[in-house]
């Protein structure tokens, strides 16, 4: 296990100016390792028996000068690449992106915003007061069980205020919460090569197809979007030979589909959630996006008598590796189950190092 840790740790020396530095990360790993609570620092030096003049210490090292924030990152993710067994999908890693909200009893605490909860959980209010954070994960393990890894986890909304305090009225605004999500999995897609995004139906959106487009025009590296949309959802056909060309075609509902369309579903065998699961299918591309029609992928799919309508910007992947791929998704849950319960990242103790992220 020791020489398992060394091997891991050992590649992050060359983010840190000082030796001595570098040291106190080591300590601080095997102390969220070993802790026995949920106490910040204080946890880390009781458990592992530190002398209590090494409290400011530790405190200082989350605002030291000696490490950059980037620089952790990017050797975070050569690690993973490097150590990780990692599901590959035609030669493409599987990226898990989701937001979370987590309430804080502090409003003037930074970066503590008003928040609306999209939950159906009625024992959850409709509005909190708290953290918007957003995690980007990547698919390892075996195919008898894959979990989620965690590659960057941040606060992305209600940090502007914080932002002010230094920048000038000139500068530009923070990006929403879905085009940062974009941002940061395109950040890791350039690590591990090409890469397939798994995200909620929430962010089936114009903006994060428009910056999805944006990192590719900068790149060789192509990251695709597999994702749901909205039992609503209202796609278009190609439009016809004309001139000048339109832009779109006939509009098309998708739900309706379902009983329009019965006769041309399909019937496969897919795993799901650990199980082979029996589903009927059928897959159309259409242009989708008011004012933006692009052409995307849509699964339209029967499980246990439940509809669903998953998409991919992926228009070569085929319909059960999408089926398949969403399924997927859920697996950013168990991470961030971990992250609270086991690690209490998103604790007020963490709130110096979150915020400087």
């Amino acid at each position: 296990m020791l020489k398992y840790l060394n091997e891991l740790l050992l590649p992050f020396r060359t983010c840190f100016s000082r030796q001595a530095t570098f040291e106190w990360l080591v300590v601080i790993v095997i102390g969220f390792m070993l802790r026995s609570d949920h106490l910040g620092v204080t946890s880390i030096i009781r458990d592992l028996s530190l002398p209590s003049q090494r409290y400011e210490i530790l405190i200082h090292f989350f605002r030291s000068s000696a490490w950059s924030l980037s620089s952790l990152q990017q050797t975070w993710l050569r690690v993973v690449r490097r150590s990780a067994p990692l599901l590959l999908v035609d030669h493409r890693v599987v990226l898990v992106g989701d937001g979370m909200k987590q309430t804080k009893e502090a409003r003037r605490m930074p970066g503590v915003k008003k928040l609306h909860q999209e939950s159906e959980n009625v024992s959850k209010g409709e509005y909190i007061f708290g953290h918007l954070f957003g995690a980007i994960g990547i698919l390892a393990g075996t195919p008898r069980k894959w979990f989620c890894l965690p590659l960057f986890i941040n606060l992305q909304d209600g940090i502007q205020t914080i932002l002010n305090w230094k920048k000038t009225e000139d500068e530009t605004q923070t990006p929403s919460h879905v085009v940062q999500m974009i941002e940061q999995g395109f950040e890791a897609a350039k690590a591990f090569g090409q890469a397939l995004l798994l995200l909620d139906r929430y962010f089936l959106s114009v903006p994060a197809l428009q910056q999805l487009q944006a990192c590719h025009l900068n790149s060789e590296v192509q990251m695709y979007l597999v994702t749901k949309a909205k039992s609503n959802v209202v796609a278009y056909e190609r439009p016809p030979a004309k001139k000048p060309p339109p832009k779109k075609g006939e509009s098309v509902k998708l739900k309706e589909l379902f009983s329009n369309r019965a006769a041309d579903f399909q019937t496969a065998s897919v795993s799901l959630y650990g199980k082979e699961k029996r589903i009927e299918f059928f897959c159309l591309n259409l242009l989708w996006g008011q004012g933006w029609y692009q052409e995307l992928r849509f699964v339209l799919v029967v499980h246990e008598g439940r509809h669903s309508i998953l998409v991919s910007t992926d228009l070569t992947l085929a319909a059960t590796d999408i089926i398949r791929l969403y399924g997927y998704r859920f697996k950013n849950e168990p991470m961030f189950r971990e992250m609270k319960q086991v690690i209490g990242a998103f604790a007020t103790d963490f709130g110096a190092s979150l915020c400087r992220s």
